[in-house]
This record gives C-alpha cells, structure tokens and sequence, in this order.
C-alpha cells in the first residue's frame, strides 16, 4: 500500500535508544521529503524519555487533528528497576546520589509495595522532565543545578505487575494513563519499601490496541520510502 502523507498516515514505530521524540519526528519528516518531495505536517501522540525504547505513534497531514484521540489511550510498559539506589533523574541519564541497604527486602515486600500503586495515584513529575515551570523546561533548570517544584498530578495505574525479582533488579509491566512518568512510579516504588530505586530499562509496547510488534524502525520505513520512489 502506497503512503499518502498529506491526506494523513498514522504510523507505528519503535522509537531508537538514546533518541528524544522529537529526533524521531525529525528524522520522519526527513525521510518523506527526500523521497516524496513534500514536507507534510508531521507529530507525535505521546513523548518517549530518550534512554526508553519502544512504540510510539507518528501521525502525519490531516491525521495531526487525531492526535488527541490517541493521546488519551492507556499505555503499557514494560521495564526494569534496581533497588537500593536513586539519581536525580530518577534513571540512568544522571549518576546515583544515594544509597540504601537492601538486605532485609524480600520477595513478598516487592509484591506488596507493587500492589499500593494500583489505582488513582497522585506524582510528581521528575524535575529532569518537559514539564514546563514559569514558561521553563524542567530539565533545562534541573541540568543548572537548579531544583525547581513541580505539582503533583493525578494519574491512573491499571495493573503494576512484578514479571521477575532479582534482587536488587526487578522487571515488571505497569498498564497506566497518559501524563504517568515511570520513572517517578519507581521512585516512589523505592520510598514504599523505606529504600531507594532508579529505571535502568524501559519499553512501551501498547498504546490503546496499537502494539509494539507492529512497528517499524526508521530504517525499515526510509527502505519502504526508497522502493516506492524508485517504483514511480
């Protein structure tokens, strides 16, 4: 099936490690005004953090009015956390700032900490986030040495999963609404179990019924685009 960009394509890719959402639509646009010769207008339903990997949805033309609508679908992640240590922005992005003896935490205490999230929770977002705070981002004051206050938002967590526990790794997979940080989720995960934790992996395979093993990668789409144009 040929891509008609300026009527409207809504595309699944899985977003590159160490890419920002914005690289990603970046890179789209790129692609189709290189070999279809237009600039369409191209976005995003849904940021990605850059160390997370994963589906994210790029819809391009007419189908930008829409984006809203997929916005709004619950998401899922799957993702691993290591206790017993926190960074500022709750990930890898930063080095850990603290410590914590894990040597009393068990199995059940994990599960239990795990099901105290399920529901209508109230976060904070990480102040390394877009979030903006007096017309700033977040993450431009926070890589200042500035700590700016953040308000809490609400957000929905369907189901907190625990999938493995290798102490001081443990997987899991959190089906959640939109605006949910998982990084703050396992910050706040670390602080019900009277230690510390920080997200060493992330990967976002549902939003709504879009999957992750439908997406393309930007290379697979930029192959697509070259053998269209080269059939024309």
């Amino acid at each position: 099936m040929t891509f008609n960009f300026e009527s409207g394509e809504v595309l699944l890719f899985n977003k590159p490690y160490r890419w920002t959402s914005f690289d990603l639509v970046r890179n789209i646009t790129s692609l189709i005004k290189k070999y279809v010769l237009i600039k369409p207008k191209v976005g995003h339903a849904g940021t990605l953090d850059p160390l997370a990997t994963g589906l994210m949805i790029i819809c391009t033309g007419s189908m930008t009015k829409q984006i809203y609508k997929y916005q709004d679908m619950p998401k899922v992640y799957t993702g691993k956390l290591k206790l017993g240590e926190t960074t500022p922005s709750y990930d890898k992005e930063t080095q850990v700032d603290c410590t914590f003896d894990i040597n009393d935490i068990t199995e059940n205490d994990i599960l239990s900490a795990a099901s105290k999230f399920i529901g209508e929770i109230e976060q904070v977002p990480p102040i390394f986030s877009a979030v903006k705070k007096e017309g700033k981002r977040s993450y431009d004051l926070a890589r200042r040495g500035q700590k700016p206050e953040l308000e809490s938002r609400k957000v929905m967590i369907y189901d907190f999963k625990i999938i493995e526990i290798s102490i001081p790794f443990v997987s899991f997979e959190v089906k959640c609404s939109k605006g949910t940080y998982i990084r703050t989720l396992v910050n706040d995960f670390g602080k019900a179990l009277n230690n510390g934790a920080f997200l060493v992996e992330l990967e976002r395979t549902t939003i709504g019924d879009f999957s992750l093993k439908d997406c393309m990668t930007p290379d697979q789409f930029a192959e697509r685009l070259k053998t269209e144009s080269a059939q024309k």
